[in-house]
């Protein structure tokens, strides 16, 4: 884009948001809102109006060697946020009843036939194992280093030969029984959420998550919904099949309970019962242990009152400042356009002056946001004059390609989309995540 087009955008850009986005409000054709190029004025006022319509906003930019993408909505709730790592809900150290009754009917001790030592399941072999250590350390269960590796060597101690796989899954798999009991310090801060109290605008996730705080404080006894699902072990077909029946009439019942302290809460709210679909409320279920929620500053609060310590923290950071010396910049090169009707560096001539204003501008703004005697590397105030405003093609597919991945994200509602203000260091060939 010619760069002299993008200054005679600028003073007519705010008129032609409000004539574009003024179907927000009227109807819900618009769920996301996609904005490149934006100057700093431009980003505030169109968050400002996507946020009054409740619509996502993502911001993108490419300047030079520099990328910016920025997400802004009130809050977005993830039930399915397919997180890389997380236990298998195994429930080895909180079994229920009906698990109970099943590890109770298997025998670790048996030897005839040879085979049947060693197609014991190893969840059988570890609910046996943590029953007894917690016989013997007052219903307490490994803690230490110590205790645990006592542990692991007690799970060893009933291995009849070295050849049994169930036994070698057990010690591996028994850091599962060290893991804390009930619901994580995440799901408890949501369930303690105000908006967990439902009322007649509360949206579907909100209503569900009052449900699950009724059911851990009721029938999950601490816990949120059984998953259901088991991994692939060394079992017998019998044993694996009667403990994987036993593990989904566990996920069902807990999901039975979710759907009618669903439907309570929204009878009790003047809402259809039936206005949550299950297969909502079951994929709410399987997921409960991993939702997540996010929610965003307003770029005009971001930009007008930064956390001061995190930009220090950030300008004294090695590995951080260059990407927090482009995101000053960044917005020191709009005021820039804003008073010389000109970005640094556009035009040939004068690179030596707009080197001096940019720099006396990004100071200025330093001492705005509260960093009084901050300074900027020279070096990287005279790379954004030599950008001149210029979008490099390579950068922007890059930048481009980081912000459709967020988008899709954000429409899909699964996994978790980036949190903080990303910044694209083609210098140092470095993308970072400012939290600010």
């Amino acid at each position: 884009m010619d760069p002299r087009f993008k200054l005679e955008t600028l003073e007519t850009i705010s008129w032609s948001m409000r004539r574009v986005l003024g179907s927000l409000k009227p109807n819900l054709f618009f769920t996301l809102v996609i904005a490149t190029q934006l100057v700093e004025d431009s980003m505030v006022k169109l968050d400002r109006i996507c946020r009054e319509a409740n619509v996502k906003l993502v911001l993108v930019r490419s300047y030079g060697l520099a990328g910016f993408v920025r997400i802004s909505v009130k809050e977005h709730p993830i039930i399915d946020s397919k997180p890389d790592h997380f236990l298998d809900d195994l429930r080895l150290n909180n079994p229920w009843p009906e698990l109970k009754s099943f590890v109770e009917t298997i025998d670790l001790n048996v030897s005839e036939p040879p085979a049947a030592h060693k197609h014991i399941p190893y969840v059988v072999i570890l609910v046996k194992m943590a029953e007894e250590w917690a016989l013997s350390h007052s219903g307490n269960l490994p803690s230490t280093r110590e205790e645990k590796k006592e542990f692991k060597d007690l799970v060893k101690s009933k291995m009849i030969s070295t050849d049994e796989d169930n036994y070698k899954e057990a010690i591996e798999a028994a850091f599962k029984v060290f893991a804390p009991r009930g619901i994580s310090s995440e799901v408890q801060k949501l369930i303690n959420d105000s908006c967990a109290e439902a009322n007649s605008n509360s949206s579907a996730f909100w209503v569900m998550v009052a449900a699950l705080k009724e059911f851990v404080l009721n029938e999950g006894d601490g816990e949120a919904p059984l998953e259901g699902s088991i991994p692939d072990m060394t079992s017998s077909t019998e044993h694996y099949i009667n403990l994987q029946k036993i593990y989904l009439a566990k996920a069902e019942a807990d999901f039975l309970a979710m759907e009618e302290r669903v439907k309570n809460i929204l009878k009790k709210i003047g809402r259809d019962p039936n206005s949550i679909s299950k297969p909502t409320i079951k994929s709410f279920c399987k997921n409960a242990r991993k939702l997540k929620l996010c929610r965003y500053r307003m770029v005009e609060d971001e930009f007008s009152n930064p956390s001061v310590t995190e930009i220090q923290k950030y300008l004294a950071d090695e590995d951080y400042s260059g990407a927090m010396g482009f995101y000053i910049l960044l917005r020191a090169a709009d005021r820039f356009a804003a008073n010389y009707n000109k970005f640094p560096g556009q035009f040939d001539g004068g690179m030596d002056e707009d080197i001096s204003r940019l720099k006396t501008t990004a100071l200025s703004l330093l001492t705005d946001l509260g960093c009084n005697g901050a300074v900027l590397p020279d070096d990287l105030i005279n790379e954004m004059c030599r950008f001149g405003a210029s979008e490099i093609h390579v950068v922007s597919a890059f930048v481009g390609g980081i912000a459709s991945q967020e988008v899709i994200k954000l429409v899909t509602k699964q996994f978790v989309p980036m949190l903080g203000t990303y910044i694209f260091n083609g210098i140092d060939h470095k993308s970072q995540l400012l939290k600010l």
